[in-house]
């Protein structure tokens, strides 16, 4: 038998192996993809063709080409790093939900939205509303449906069953109608797990959690949720179903140095990235 310790050190060595190599990986792809015959070579040679651009120099339109591409594809593998994490922190990961939901529920979910976006009375996301959503869930029989997530996390702790439903975005800029789409599916999805396991929900041997979570924070580098602006989801989602850069790595990886310690080994494994973005400019 491992000791606690033991366990940790284990699990924060898996970490460190999964950003390590997952970065190389994006960073070779980065300069296959930008080589004479790669996928996204292209992008450079038509920012040529954008006379705002074109007059700088050849590095300002390399740049522009490479940043807009980089921001995004980093963002999505950032993803795909989370959710390995995840699964070397002791989670079973999947990324979908089936059950069944009745009308009358959908319903109950879609009026709830609407008051939220009422600006003459504008409302948060309360308990009594996922209490509502759960008595609905618990009394009405509904249809199947299946629901694909960003995470569906399990855990088992001193013998209750912790499912966490999880919306991730990298840095969590949303507009009102999409920040309302997010809300809207998580909160079905809630009501599935709810239906789905209301005997173990009644005596307390299953709990449901939902979240909408963020890589990083766009406002802080070090904290959480309590200095993000992202007005539009916060419309939407209450401080308590935030988790924010640094609380989302934290709850990843089951630690309160989760943070730290994804930051760390993020940063030593940027060289990759550095020297793929040098070959790709001096490439060009």
């Amino acid at each position: 038998m491992y000791t606690e310790r033991t366990m940790e050190i284990l699990k924060h060595n898996k970490i460190c192996k999964i950003i390590s190599e997952e970065m190389l990986d994006f960073s070779t792809q980065l300069v296959n993809d930008y080589s004479s015959t790669g996928s996204k070579s292209k992008n450079i040679a038509k920012k040529k063709n954008n006379f705002l651009l074109s007059s700088l120099t050849k590095e300002v339109v390399v740049y522009s080409a490479l940043m807009r591409s980089l921001d995004s594809s980093l963002g999505n593998r950032m993803e795909t790093i989370a959710l390995k994490i995840a699964e070397a922190s002791g989670y079973k990961v999947s990324q979908g939900v089936s059950g069944k939901i009745s009308r009358e529920t959908i319903n109950l979910i879609s009026t709830l939205l609407d008051a939220y976006k009422d600006k003459n009375n504008p409302k948060k996301v309360t308990l009594d509303d996922l209490l509502l959503i759960q008595k609905s869930s618990r009394e009405t029989e509904g249809k199947s449906k299946i629901h694909n997530s960003d995470y569906l996390l399990e855990k088992e702790k001193d013998g209750i069953k912790h499912l966490t439903l999880m919306e991730l975005k990298a840095g969590g800029d949303l507009d009102n109608k999409k920040a309302r789409s997010e809300k809207h599916a998580i909160l079905e999805q809630y009501a599935i797990l709810i239906s789905k396991y209301k005997d173990e929900i009644a005596i307390g041997k299953v709990v449901v959690y939902l979240y909408f979570g963020t890589v990083y924070n766009k406002d802080s580098l070090d904290s959480g949720a309590e200095d993000w602006a992202q007005g539009s989801v916060r419309s939407f989602f209450s401080n308590d179903e935030l988790l924010i850069g640094k609380d989302f790595w934290n709850y990843i990886c089951d630690s309160e140095d989760g943070w730290e310690l994804v930051k760390s080994e993020y940063a030593k494994s940027s060289i990759h990235l550095d020297k793929a973005l040098k070959q790709v400019i001096s490439s060009v």
